[in-house]
């Protein structure tokens, strides 16, 4: 039977948005799409920083699931504007991954539900 995995700071994607910010099944931690908002919804116009409170969303979910970055087994991120922040993305990214590296593919969009989003990213992580 799948498992919710809700971080008490997510707790709002369950109440608002009526789904699990990640849900465990069968050893692996599906995450929800998480987008670079702060806590009162706004959004950085700066892509750095949108991209560290993504990256903050998933360690939540991780640490939630008692696991962490060496866990993830695939990532991926969604972005508009992709070549104009693709190599903070990396370096960012790259702060947080550890070897063997997950699988990731990065996808140009067009837009995503709440605009000033600039990236947007899903994982699955394995308990090992």
């Amino acid at each position: 039977m799948p498992k919710a995995i809700v971080p008490t700071d997510l707790a709002d994607y369950v109440s608002d948005w009526k789904m699990s910010p990640g849900l465990e099944h069968e050893g692996f931690i599906f995450m929800t799409g998480f987008t670079g908002a702060s806590k009162d919804g706004q959004y950085s116009d700066d892509p750095a920083e949108q991209i560290e409170a993504v990256f903050t969303k998933i360690r939540a979910v991780l640490e939630q699931a008692g696991l962490g970055f060496q866990h993830l087994v695939e990532m991926t991120s969604y972005h508009i504007g992709l070549r104009h922040h693709l190599d903070q993305f990396k370096s960012i990214r790259a702060k947080y991954v550890q070897e063997p590296f997950p699988a990731w593919t990065a996808i140009e969009v067009a837009g995503f539900v709440r605009e000033g989003a600039v990236v947007e990213i899903k994982c699955i992580a394995r308990k090992t």
